[in-house]
């Protein structure tokens, strides 16, 4: 009988190193907190140098200083002005993370048009936007080291069925994970692009949800979330942040296009 732990290491002798990011720049938009404050610290364990763009430059300071390998920087991803000195900050980028977003609860009746412009503005022109300011510096990463640029987009299940009162919220992250198979079939050898549709997280965002608008049946509504996920739980930042990883490593080196949910059985139901 054949050892299954040494067959591993003896077909994989680099197994140890799996996934690794040593060597390589990322930046995570909204990277202070929630899904975006677990990617900075599991690409930091990577061995990865991380910027760490949000708005709040007090949390993002704090959270670099707790981590080590990273660096803040303000970053207001609806204003060009401010991308654009966030750009002039860096000299290398090979990985970029676009986290940041906002939710909404109404239907198309009662989503009211300004709601409709921001969520437009920070959950879908800023990954325009981010992107584009960013792109040079990732293909300058193709073309100066081995592995190419990787972007990954946070989606959400929310992008891929129909959620009740959501409108605004699903159509805002259908739109990311059109941006993200585009992007892939844009540059196949120059970056790989994938989106991560995770399910309901357990982050400050669902939290501040809760508050605003569920704020007398809270707990009511927490066990409908859970319910709704066939797992009969909700994700946790740190598995959103594992597979970031694995999508930023070379192990997903054949892995562009990809819309992967974390949704604990969500959309299979």
């Amino acid at each position: 009988m054949i050892d299954s732990a040494s067959h591993s290491a003896a077909t994989n002798p680099n197994q140890d190193n799996a996934f690794r990011l040593d060597g390589r720049h990322a930046l995570v938009t909204g990277g202070a907190s929630g899904i975006g404050e677990a990617t900075v610290k599991e690409l930091v364990r990577a061995g990865a140098f991380v910027w760490i763009a949000d708005i709040n430059i007090p949390a993002a300071k704090a959270l670099a200083d707790s981590v080590g390998s990273a660096k803040a920087i303000h970053l207001d991803v609806t204003s060009p002005d401010s991308i654009a000195n966030a750009s002039a900050r860096l000299d290398r980028l090979d990985i970029l993370v676009n986290n940041a977003g906002v939710g909404h609860v109404g239907s198309i009746e009662t989503t009211e048009p300004e709601d409709f412009d921001r969520l437009l503005d920070v959950n879908v022109r800023s990954v325009y936007l981010v992107t584009r300011a960013f792109l040079p510096f990732l293909f300058a990463a193709t073309e100066n080291h081995e592995a190419v640029g990787v972007i990954v987009n946070i989606g959400s299940v929310s992008g891929m069925v129909g959620i009740k009162q959501r409108f605004a919220y699903c159509m805002t992250k259908g739109a990311v994970l059109a941006m993200t198979r585009q992007l892939a079939v844009e540059y196949p050898r120059i970056l790989r692009v994938n989106a991560v549709c995770p399910g309901t997280v357990q982050t400050p965002f669902v939290e501040g949800y809760l508050d605003k608008f569920h704020k007398h049946n809270k707990e009511e509504m927490r066990a409908e979330l859970r319910a709704r996920q066939p797992i009969g739980r909700l994700g946790r930042p740190e598995e959103v942040a594992s597979l970031v990883r694995y999508l930023a490593s070379d192990e997903a080196a054949f892995v562009s296009g990809s819309c992967v949910t974390i949704d604990g059985g969500w959309t299979a139901a």
